[in-house]
């Protein structure tokens, strides 16, 4: 195991009114990110974040407090072993997904864990593999399609709206978003990349999703570091990483997908997230608004030889979180979304954008 080691049920009602009989007891591995974790369980009134782990005590101790989680732990195996937890959050480093996952699964949890799923495909097949031996579920946090804004556009496009996708854009670059120099997100022991598998992961995926999850069958990809590489190199800081990538996706079905991802990158925006698909019935375009985390969605198409605009509204309410939706399924005995299958897809695609880069040339995916 890594060196990333640190140490679940009352009746309650789903979103679908359906009556279960027991909380699930959830534990949180990583507690960056697994802030928003404990948040979202706490969404759903059939959870209990239960124990938490993170290898710098002073933040597990903070993060407790916080809470009012009194199980801690350093040793997130030592978390498993005691704690009898139906689901396990990763929240880690990418490197240490794919361990902490199957430990997880094999001490008999199911796992949602933080996006990318691991490091490369292969490590996300072994993911796969132990949650079928275990008999447990795997989800991946893409977390940007669970807003409600996201859930409307995907509602369209079930219902036929857009007919057949065709072709694709969908970005995130930053004007100047590098993390740290030194951290482990510029460390490709670590990371596994750059921007395109921090960033690039949640708008590939979006997209993905409302085109349907094609079958990619080859890409064509290019990694930069023009910005990010210098400066590091004068910081005296490791910084093996892109600060720029991007790729060009063949699909079976015959539609293409532009990707495009940046830390750093000489644009207007601090920040630019766009996600483009055109129909042939009809196209959308959901982009961040301000430089900001709120969106706005419309649809274009063609009525009664009008070209017509259709923004779609956003709810005011809070949207249910990834988690939420994981409990739910997980209580109701319901597929969840999000699943270790489109985590592997992604992750496919992912090394096919680096190989790419690295040969120079066309990789076929499945081939």
């Amino acid at each position: 195991m890594s060196d990333y080691q640190s140490s679940m049920p009352v009746a309650v009602t789903g979103t679908d009114n359906a009556v279960t009989n027991r909380v699930l007891r959830v534990g949180i591995i990583g507690l960056g990110i697994g802030r928003m974790h404990i948040e979202g369980w706490r969404q759903h009134p059939g959870t209990q974040v239960v124990a938490i782990a993170d290898t710098d005590a002073e933040r597990l101790n903070a993060v407790g407090e916080q809470f009012g989680i009194a199980a801690r732990y350093t040793d997130a195996l030592a978390m498993m072993a005691a704690e009898k937890l139906d689901v396990v959050s990763v929240c880690t480093p990418n490197k240490f997904h794919k361990d902490l996952s199957i430990a997880a699964l094999e001490s008999g949890s199911h796992v949602l864990c933080e996006k990318p799923m691991a490091m490369n495909a292969a490590e996300g097949r072994d993911m796969l593999r132990a949650a079928e031996r275990a008999g447990k579920r795997l989800m991946i946090n893409f977390s940007y399609r669970f807003s409600a804004q996201s859930q409307a556009l995907k509602a369209q496009k079930d219902a036929g709206v857009f007919g057949d996708i065709y072709f694709g854009r969908t970005v995130w670059h930053r004007r100047r978003g590098m993390p740290g120099f030194g951290g482990w997100f510029g460390t490709k022991a670590l990371a596994g990349g750059g921007p395109l598998i921090d960033l690039g992961v949640h708008r590939l995926d979006l997209a993905l999703w409302l085109m349907g999850y094609p079958k990619p069958t080859w890409v064509m990809g290019n990694t930069y570091n023009p910005i990010a590489g210098p400066l590091a190199a004068a910081s005296g800081k490791t910084f093996d990483v892109e600060d720029l990538a991007a790729g060009f996706i063949q699909f079976a079905n015959g539609a293409t997908l532009a990707l495009e991802a940046s830390w750093a990158a000489n644009i207007q925006e601090a920040d630019l997230m766009e996600t483009r698909l055109l129909g042939t019935k009809a196209g959308l375009l959901q982009k961040n608004l301000n430089e900001g985390y709120t969106f706005s969605a419309d649809i274009f198409q063609e009525q009664h030889g009008a070209q017509v605009n259709i923004r779609i509204n956003t709810p005011t309410t809070p949207a249910l979180s990834a988690m939420h939706h994981y409990a739910d399924a997980i209580l109701n005995s319901r597929p969840h979304d999000a699943g270790g299958e489109q985590g592997l897809v992604v992750m496919e695609i992912l090394d096919a954008i680096y190989e790419s880069a690295r040969t120079g040339r066309p990789v076929q995916i499945g081939a």
